[in-house]
């Protein structure tokens, strides 16, 4: 019984020492520590051992049992250990390899001027809100002094949901908003997506637009223009030129359209500009009287001027997009181009 205990810590050891894969080890541990193994077989017979032998017997089957279990435990974590340094240095990435075309995400266009924009107003003390795209009546046209069956309506061609709810066609909805809650002084910018059922080379049914309020006391179309000018060269540089035309919103008066240097052709005259070297930028004027009143706002004290720009056509200019709908598409071809 010693001679064949002996002889299984011997072969046991020698084949432990050898073995290089876990999966043989394990083999290894069943064949001499099994159910079935050659230790367990022995001290099945102990039994058969003579009474005077047997505290002997045992002592070294134990003995024998513990040094296979650490010369085990011990190659298992040798072998475990040199699979992980193997599986790091293949995996291993050699900081000074050049580059293989890493590919790199990027901003798309309107968020980058969407986010330069609203830079420039918060540098200037405005602050941003935001509003709800599905609006009401009230707040999308009648608070701005566009009653029921006003033809300025005509002008903005509608996603209704009921008689009541539509798809909000201008941020100008924010403009209520922020003068029935805010109380005067106030320099107030919301950016949003808007809907119209327009659709062409340079409109689609949905758009983006900023609309700014301030309201104060003894402002005026002067402090507009200056702001609108400040805002431009920050947009476009110290050189940009401001071209100012007369127009029509029920909600300002008077009501002026700003063109700047088109940054296609840079004043030059191009097919974008209609060769006029100026692009459309920003809708603006001074706060209708009427549209304060409703509000809550003493018009006598208090007067504001709003302005907002066609966030998609500046992009389309300054990155020579000709349709617009590529601003919408999600087409990777485009995205990269505009990185």
């Amino acid at each position: 019984m010693k001679n064949k205990l002996e002889e299984i810590l011997k072969s046991g050891t020698s084949e432990i020492e050898v073995l290089q894969d876990l999966k043989t080890l394990d083999e290894v541990r069943v064949k001499y520590l099994g159910k079935a193994g050659a230790l367990t077989q022995i001290l099945r017979g102990m039994k058969d051992v003579p009474a005077e032998e047997r505290r002997e017997v045992g002592s070294l089957a134990n003995s024998v049992r513990e040094t296979l279990e650490k010369a085990l435990s011990e190659k298992w974590a040798e072998l475990e250990n040199a699979a992980l340094v193997a599986e790091m240095e293949k995996e291993k990435i050699d900081i000074t390899e050049p580059s293989r075309g890493v590919k790199r995400g990027a901003l798309h266009p309107l968020t980058r001027f969407n986010n330069k924009f609203m830079e420039i107003c918060v540098e200037m003390g405005f602050t941003v809100i935001q509003g709800p795209e599905i609006e009401t009546d009230y707040y999308n046209f009648e608070a701005l002094n566009v009653p029921k069956n006003h033809p300025a309506r005509d002008m903005q061609d509608s996603f209704y949901i009921t008689d009541n709810i539509l798809m909000r066609t201008q941020t100008s909805n924010m403009q209520i908003r922020a003068m029935e809650k805010m109380k005067p002084p106030f320099k107030v910018v919301c950016p949003g997506r808007v809907n119209r059922n327009d659709s062409d080379s340079s409109h689609s049914p949905i758009f983006n637009q900023f609309e700014a309020l301030v309201i104060d006391e003894n402002i005026g179309l002067k402090d507009l223009m200056m702001m609108i000018k400040e805002i431009l060269k920050r947009l476009f540089g110290e050189d940009v030129k401001m071209r100012v035309r007369p127009s029509y919103f029920p909600f300002t008066e008077p009501s002026i359209e700003i063109d700047a240097t088109c940054q296609r052709c840079q004043g030059k005259g191009c097919s974008l500009c209609k060769g006029t070297g100026f692009s459309e930028v920003f809708g603006a004027g001074v706060v209708n009287p009427k549209v304060l009143e409703m509000s809550g706002i003493d018009s006598v004290k208090y007067s504001g001027f709003a302005f907002g720009p066609g966030i998609d056509r500046s992009v389309m200019v300054t990155n020579k997009i000709p349709n617009i709908k590529y601003l919408f598409r999600n087409d990777l071809r485009f995205l990269k181009q505009m990185r």
